[in-house]
């Protein structure tokens, strides 16, 4: 896991002084999305608390993920058995298995005033997908409420907003 007083990189973490600052925290996404482009999945779970939630809404403007339906809403034991079924050499939607790319950019970092160990991230991205011999793009932003918990940097809240919300969408099997 990426601890909030080290340098995070995805080949290895070495001791940093002081608290976490923007430079971190933008390791800290590209490490994430360098975990879920190489299928890391168990690892790039860790990296949510353990009440953590990912979820994409299906519409723009929508505020939580009770009053409507969700393109994805997952805690973290819905997670682990989303990782689980992706791990299975029979699934079908991942038959055969996607490639993708996570371009992770525009990160705007903003400290809670209130609370020194939160922290509300917003970022761009773009994420390509290949399998089956087509290639979709996703886009949007994403809205992170990140803490520092026993020493950690850890995501306790993952919002996806996709530009397409609204629109239809294949099974999404791998998380965005």
């Amino acid at each position: 896991m990426a601890q909030a007083h080290v340098r995070v990189s995805p080949v290895d973490r070495k001791e940093k002084s002081g608290s976490v600052d923007h430079h971190d925290i933008e390791q800290f996404l590209f490490m994430e999305a360098k975990l879920l482009d190489q299928k890391r999945f168990n690892e790039w779970a860790d990296l949510f608390c353990e009440d953590g939630t990912y979820w994409i809404p299906t519409e723009e403007e929508q505020v939580d993920p009770y009053s409507h339906a969700s393109i994805i809403f997952d805690d973290k034991q819905s997670m682990m058995a989303r990782i689980r079924r992706l791990g299975h050499p029979m699934i079908h939607a991942q038959s055969p298995p996607s490639r993708t790319t996570h371009i992770v950019t525009n990160i705007m970092t903003d400290l809670r005033m209130d609370k020194k160990e939160e922290f509300l991230v917003d970022a761009c991205f773009t994420m390509f997908e290949y399998r089956d011999d087509e290639q979709l793009m996703y886009g949007g932003r994403y809205t992170y409420n990140l803490k520092i918990l026993g020493g950690l940097l850890l995501i306790d809240k993952k919002i996806v907003k996709l530009v397409n919300s609204d629109a239809a969408h294949n099974i999404m099997a791998v998380y965005i």
